[in-house]
């Protein structure tokens, strides 16, 4: 008897973008929860929240924005 084969459903059905909002909005509410004081600390954070689930232009979008709403 022949082994019974399934086709792969995709992991998750939430698209890129919808998953890079989320990361941001993740991302935002952590540095301003930790008040950090230099850009430097809010690369660290966004970098552990997005775990390389983002491209760098997207990572790079993420840190201007939460930069500037944390560092004002």
């Amino acid at each position: 008897m022949h082994p019974q084969r399934t086709d792969s459903v995709p992991a998750s059905p939430i698209c890129g973008r919808d998953r890079a909002r989320y990361l941001h909005l993740v991302a935002a509410a952590r540095a301003t929860s930790l008040q950090p004081s230099t850009e430097q600390q809010i690369v660290d954070i966004v970098r552990v929240t997005v775990d390389d689930e983002v491209d760098t232009g997207t990572f790079a979008a993420i840190v201007a924005d939460v930069t500037t709403a944390v560092l004002r």
